[in-house]
């Protein structure tokens, strides 16, 4: 699968961002979606990851409230609302996939496939 993130830009603290994922290539219900994240000088981090069907959801601590991870099998598009935006999300932003587990993975190395990242710049 082929997957191609976008949305990402500069905002102040306490906007807001939509970030999508393109998936081309394989049948897109086949897999759970994620989204992580890498901050200059720290390792990746998980951030948000949906089951196949939407049903279940997974957030890191840091994100819980503020981001919303949804799905639409329809258009092959995995999204992330992220609202309240803190300083501290800044982060180049990658979408993944996971299409060998029947959990909802929260790790990054469970994650098969990769998109290029988008960047995500708060200002304070």
């Amino acid at each position: 699968v082929q997957l191609q993130a976008s949305g990402g830009g500069l905002v102040q603290a306490g906007g807001s961002l939509r970030l999508s994922c393109a998936a081309s290539g394989r049948t897109f219900s086949n897999y759970v979606m994620g989204w992580l994240r890498q901050a200059p000088g720290k390792a990746r981090e998980f951030v948000a990851a949906i089951s196949r069907s939407g049903g279940s959801t997974r957030y890191a601590d840091s994100v819980k409230g503020r981001f919303t991870i949804s799905r639409d099998n329809a258009k092959n598009t995995v999204y992330l609302q992220m609202n309240n935006l803190k300083p501290e999300d800044t982060a180049v932003y990658y979408c993944a996939a996971d299409d060998v587990r029947s959990w909802v993975p929260t790790v990054p190395a469970d994650f098969g496939y990769w998109g290029q990242g988008t960047q995500v710049t708060v200002s304070s």
